[in-house]
């Protein structure tokens, strides 16, 4: 099964006041193995960075000007998540600003298939921290080019807090599961699927 870790950075919180996206990041897993497609992308968001955001992801306004609008790169998005599911860590926040997005442009708002990665680990580690600095600590999973949380390296870093969250083998530099086929973990991928995935169809 092909599924897509996304994640986006942004202007500001919350759509209600306005804010816009300023980057895309999509790596595409193959049976829990990333492949060679990828989807990235900075855009301008036709309004002010919030100082807050700023700090997060350090993208100025001069350096987001140069860029497309998402009206410009929609359908090249678009036809990288069709029919994949998405895996996301807080889902409600990238998927609300994707579909705002989306409503500006007139465009049908995401369809997909969404795991989302911070209700796994919540049901997992019931009261332990669950943001992707705190999973990638639990896993070991080396986060030191995350100076500033920028869209590919927190796809790159998700990617394999996802793949320990569903209890598979600790990912290798290639991801794959060296069990040589045996299941020896009794945690179902398809129970938390249940709990954990929303499709938004409204």
């Amino acid at each position: 099964m092909k599924e897509i870790v996304l994640d986006t950075e942004t202007t500001g919180i919350s759509v209600q006041e306005g804010h816009r996206i300023v980057e895309i990041g999509c790596i595409e897993l193959d049976n829990l193995v990333p492949t060679k497609n990828k989807f990235h992308c900075y855009l301008n968001p036709e309004r002010k960075v919030s100082d807050k955001a700023f700090q997060v992801h350090g993208y100025s306004d001069e350096f987001l000007s140069k860029h497309k609008k998402f009206k410009e790169v929609q359908e090249d998005f678009l036809k990288f998540i069709e029919n994949k599911r998405l895996i996301i860590h807080n889902a409600e926040f990238d998927i609300s600003h994707l579909n705002n997005e989306l409503i500006i442009a007139g465009k049908d708002k995401i369809k997909n298939e969404i795991i989302d990665t911070l209700n796994i680990a919540r049901d997992k580690f019931p009261g332990s921290p669950i943001s992707l600095d705190a999973l990638c600590k639990r896993y070991r999973i080396d986060n030191s080019r995350r100076k500033h949380h920028t869209a590919l390296i927190d796809c790159d870093l998700l990617a394999k807090v996802y793949i320990n969250l569903i209890d598979q083998k600790e990912p290798t530099f290639i991801f794959k599961n060296e069990d040589n086929g045996e299941t020896k973990n009794t945690f179902s991928k398809a129970n938390y699927f249940k709990k954990s995935y929303i499709t938004l169809r409204k």
